[in-house]
């Protein structure tokens, strides 16, 4: 009963957060799984890709109904990112679980200054004018060769640290490809969803305590509808700016409990 209760609001406040960001809610499933309700750091990175797709999935409906999803676009982003997320999968086995988390907090402070860049993409994407230009066969290989790699590092996370890496994919979706915002962020979704079932079939799902995810999946998917609805009502650079600092708050916390238990 004390798992249902704290996961429910967690879950929801996650969900919110990405639904209304598209990216960056989702990284503080695994702190909330491994500090609030207990879960070792393999089976909360495990758990949070279960939770994180799930939302994602949800949130991808949502927006879709307000056509700001780009299905091809997304697809072949999140099939690009595969690779990097099977073999993110395949290395979080063996690293030290505080190891693990001390990288995390340093994955949070990123995430923080990813999301407060942002506004300069959007800034960019308010112009359309870019999108519009004949552009050489140079610009188009760097385009593709920065959509591959971008791809392949989100991947990478969503394998290794159970994370979406939604607030990589926003920036990524705007200055590379010339999306609006809200585009970018239904788009992302779609793309962390693909990343999570690739990751959680890598790694299968036999040490995930159903009594906890099962509630916190559920409000984290109630949530993220919710949090599409924040999206065009809220101030999204004041969202954006309170979340970060929650951050490098939560990064700092994880990094000292992290750094503490390696240290004894």
């Amino acid at each position: 009963m004390a798992g249902w209760l704290l996961a429910l609001p967690l879950g929801a406040l996650i969900g919110i957060s990405l639904g209304a960001l598209g990216g960056g809610g989702s990284i503080l499933t695994v702190p909330a799984l491994v500090y609030a309700l207990g879960e070792s750091p393999v089976n909360a990175t495990t758990a949070s890709l279960i939770i994180v797709g799930l939302t994602a999935l949800t949130g991808t409906a949502g927006h879709a109904r307000g056509a700001r999803v780009r299905w091809v676009s997304g697809g072949v982003f999140g099939i690009v990112g595969l690779g990097g997320s099977l073999f993110g999968s395949h290395l979080a086995r063996l690293v030290n679980p505080n190891i693990l988390l001390l990288a995390f907090s340093g994955l949070m402070l990123v995430a923080a200054a990813a999301i407060l860049q942002r506004q300069s993409a959007v800034a960019r994407a308010a112009s359309p004018v870019e999108e519009r230009q004949h552009r050489s066969p140079s610009s188009v290989v760097r385009r593709v060769v920065a959509v591959a790699a971008a791809g392949t590092v989100v991947g990478f996370m969503t394998g290794f640290f159970g994370v979406g890496g939604g607030f990589v994919v926003v920036p990524a979706l705007v200055v590379i490809l010339g999306f609006g915002m809200r585009e970018a962020v239904g788009t992302s979704l779609l793309i962390i969803a693909i990343n999570s079932v690739a990751a959680l079939a890598a790694r299968g799902v036999t040490s995930v305590d159903w009594s906890v995810v099962a509630p916190f999946t559920l409000a984290a998917m109630g949530g993220s509808l919710a949090g599409n609805r924040i999206a065009g009502r809220v101030n999204a650079s004041t969202l954006a700016r309170a979340f970060a600092v929650m951050l490098v708050l939560l990064a700092a916390y994880v990094a000292i409990r992290s750094a503490v238990a390696l240290a004894g």
